[in-house]
């Protein structure tokens, strides 16, 4: 039996109070390929499932979608650490090898992010300044003179666009005071830039967090802000809990 893993999460107790040896059944959560949707205990930790056929052919958009909204429905009563999307364990023995061989990390990272949240925050750059930053610089295919000046031209508005991204990014860590944060950066058309950025938080505090939204659009010059969450915390993972897997 293969098994198409949503996330892991602490043992959940079956309704009438009994504690489960056995995968039972989540009343009311469709998966992917509209699979039902089962917790396989193991030891301290359950795993999220649907059985997966092998042979179905490859996971769409609609199974991204039906990924996450099963991750984020066990988020809302606990605490848990999202697998990849598309991680297929090809056995039980595989699934209960891979908690197994990883308890000691899941535990620290289960007891680390146990009422945490993780917001997003998205600012489009559209800074009259930085329009030439915007401009891709194409190396020519020989090596010579006009290669290396290029290549300086290049990396000089590689720094530019960086800079900017920090200094947003660290105006942006002052507004919303966040536990833990991770930014990306990357180019948008028409010339603009786009900085990504996840903060992990208290889940006590998402209303206040939200609440600063209006003061961040305000003091953000040049900036598109658009907020979302609470989510997951997909971005707060080590990173071998991101690729621990039988198959995928």
């Amino acid at each position: 039996m293969a098994w198409y893993a949503y996330c892991l999460t602490e043992h959940q107790s079956l309704p009438n109070g009994t504690r489960s040896r056995r995968p039972f059944l989540l009343e009311g959560v469709q998966g992917v390929n509209a699979a039902s949707v089962l917790s396989y205990p193991s030891g301290e930790f359950a795993v999220v499932v649907s059985e997966y056929d092998p042979n179905a052919g490859a996971l769409d958009h609609k199974a991204q979608i039906d990924h996450a909204r099963v991750v984020s429905g066990c988020f809302r009563n606990s605490t848990v650490l999202p697998f990849r999307f598309g991680t297929v364990f090809e056995s039980d023995d595989a699934l209960r090898q891979a908690v197994r061989v990883n308890r000691r990390a899941f535990g620290l990272s289960v007891a680390r992010l146990k009422g945490k949240s993780e917001m997003h925050i998205k600012l489009v750059v559209r800074d009259g300044s930085l329009r030439e930053a915007m401009i891709d610089v194409v190396l020519p295919d020989t090596v010579g003179g006009d290669y290396l000046a290029k290549l300086r031209v290049k990396a000089s508005r590689e720094r530019e666009r960086q800079t900017k991204a920090r200094a947003l990014s660290v105006q942006v860590h002052k507004l919303f005071n966040p536990l833990e944060e991770e930014v990306s950066c990357k180019k948008v058309a028409p010339e603009g830039m786009l900085i990504d950025i996840a903060h992990l938080i208290d889940s006590k505090s998402v209303e206040k967090y939200q609440n600063r939204y209006s003061t961040a659009t305000k003091q953000l010059k040049n900036c598109e802000v658009a907020i979302s969450g609470p989510w997951p915390p997909y971005h707060f993972l080590p990173g071998k809990l991101r690729t621990v897997a039988g198959n995928s």
